[in-house]
């Protein structure tokens, strides 16, 4: 997989149990295209590291309590909890179409209040937390590897934190990226009794505790969009390595990786609309819900997405949702058209026809382990299906039936794709 901090691709997991954690959506919409494609990718690399014979342990947050939740279900005159338990299920529904495998555990930031208020407890143990007006920040100074995941200049971080939710303008932080531990209580806000005082926990605090309650202080992969490197992904591992001692490891972006949260950080590229990036602020958003409703096969959505290979941001079209389908349909009538000729006695078995199937299979895992090349994956289909419709005379049509159940298994098993 590509490595973010490093800048290339590394094994994603030193052994058994893969670990990983994907951040999750904070429920105040329907899922998006680019949501979809984000958590395909992850699923993606389950599927292949289950192939490959690992044991996978897979956890993924659900923020549901958070400023965007709270504003538009003030915004639509709805109650917080059922906005966010109605965009869950929707969520949940969404996925399990796109037939997504659901990870081990997916954990809500309200359900984990004792475990967030005990890793920060951890965190004020090593002085490093400050009080200010009744919130409680982090000292980001406190950790020499600040900075190692994203590797970017401090003007930049400050740029972006503004940008995605941070609030480095604010008077009186001792430094401008410190981010938020625990939100005092607000009125008109849920909040919740703490050793911090009533309130909410940050977002980044609540990663970090769950991602090391479920998997240890140190696991495989963490997974998430492009625009959550900085500052999520950044303060997520900042807050463990501290909590866990690691922070004052001479060589910030090797040794104290391999201590204290994330040996991988993995990311997927965004998808656009119009050239411009698919984003619920900006409302140009295609919703998989909306898709299903009008009757699209939610198998055409999920091969339209793996069309392009996850890192790279994308332009969802109209014109690869129908390329998706008819290629889709191709794939189905090859499955089709290979078992019935063999029911009509076509294509009889011919020495050395054994391997009818296994090497399309073979190059398919290849592919999908090469930092899950789904695009090089589905070619390999592509030939295995035009080989298949050229009729009798085609070599590929010894054994049809067992090629065809092979590679139909391969689809299902690698790519998700029920054929």
């Amino acid at each position: 997989m590509w490595d973010t901090v490093s800048g290339g691709k590394l094994p994603a997991a030193r052994g058994n149990p893969a670990t990983i954690y994907a951040c999750g959506i904070t429920p105040y919409d329907a899922t998006h295209i680019g949501h979809a494609a984000t958590y395909i990718a992850w699923d993606s690399l389950v599927r292949t590291w289950r192939d490959a014979g690992h044991e996978v342990r897979y956890v993924q947050n659900v923020t549901d309590v958070d400023d965007p939740l709270l504003e538009r279900a003030a915004r639509d005159g709805e109650d917080w909890r059922q906005l966010a338990h109605r965009e869950i299920e929707r969520f949940r529904s969404d996925m399990a179409a796109l037939r997504v495998l659901p990870p081990d555990h997916l954990v809500g930031a309200v359900e984990s209040l004792g475990l967030i208020e005990e890793f920060s407890g951890v965190l004020a143990g090593r002085s490093v937390l400050y009080d200010l007006d009744g919130d409680t920040y982090f000292c980001r100074s406190a950790d020499p590897a600040f900075g190692s995941v994203s590797g970017l200049d401090t003007e930049t971080m400050i740029k972006l934190s503004a940008e995605r939710g941070g609030d480095p303008g604010r008077f009186g932080k001792k430094d401008a990226l410190d981010p938020l531990v625990w939100l005092a209580k607000r009125p008109g806000e849920p909040s919740w009794e703490s050793s911090f005082g009533p309130g909410r926990p940050g977002w980044h605090v609540e990663c970090a505790a769950i991602a090391t309650r479920y998997l240890g202080p140190g696991f495989d992969v963490q997974a998430g969009g492009s625009d959550l490197i900085f500052p999520h992904h950044e303060m997520s591992a900042s807050h463990a390595r501290v909590a866990f001692g690691a922070a004052g490891t001479a060589d910030a972006a090797g040794a104290a990786r391999e201590k204290a949260f994330a040996r991988r950080y993995v990311h997927s590229g965004m998808v656009r609309l119009g050239g411009v990036k698919m984003s619920k602020s900006l409302g140009n958003l295609v919703f998989v819900s909306a898709l299903r409703g009008s009757g699209v096969d939610p198998m055409a959505i999920r091969m339209a997405i793996l069309a392009h290979q996850y890192r790279h941001d994308w332009d969802w079209t109209d014109e690869g949702l129908r390329a998706a389908e008819a290629r889709l349909g191709r794939w189905r009538e090859a499955v089709r058209v290979s078992t019935a000729g063999a029911r009509d006695g076509a294509g009889a078995p011919t020495t050395g026809a054994g391997a009818a199937g296994e090497s399309e299979i073979a190059t398919m895992r290849e592919r999908m382990a090469d930092d899950l090349d789904s695009p090089g994956a589905l070619a390999v289909v592509d030939a295995w299906a035009d080989a298949a419709l050229a009729g009798p005379e085609s070599a590929a049509r010894a054994e049809p039936a067992r090629s065809a159940r092979l590679v139909s298994d391969a689809v299902d098993a690698l790519l998700g794709i029920e054929l």
